[in-house]
């Protein structure tokens, strides 16, 4: 009996190293099957015309856009960044950035905004 336990430990174990192999080898055709990473926060691109440099405040970027995904300094000021990145391994990748910057009082002093879709 207790060859016939050891036996059936082995045997539960080397399924379970089989199940579990399975699983990750699953797993990983499942991601490289839908091959699209998003990276980033959306935010309404139709909104952008609104800025206004010398005029449009910290605040009111904020209502239009929300929270920015990144923040940090560029050139000397305060730099938020706005952006969404779909990385397709098959399709069509996209892209839509924002970048503002603000002086120390809170006033936009120059944007860039860029994007992969063209309506040329």
């Amino acid at each position: 009996m207790g060859i016939c336990c050891r036996h059936e430990f082995s045997a539960n174990r080397l399924c379970f190293r089989n199940y579990a192999k399975v699983l990750i080898l699953f797993t990983g055709l499942t991601l490289f099957a839908s091959g699209c990473i998003t990276l980033g926060k959306d935010f309404p691109g139709i909104n952008v015309p609104i800025i206004k440099i010398g005029k449009t405040t910290k605040n009111q970027i904020r209502k239009l856009f929300g929270s920015p995904w990144l923040s940090g300094r560029q050139d000397g000021e305060l730099a938020w960044t706005y952006g969404t990145y779909d990385y397709s391994l098959f399709g069509e990748r996209k892209a839509k950035d924002l970048v503002i910057q603000f002086n120390d009082n809170g006033i936009v002093t120059t944007y860039t905004f860029s994007t992969t879709e063209h309506n040329e």
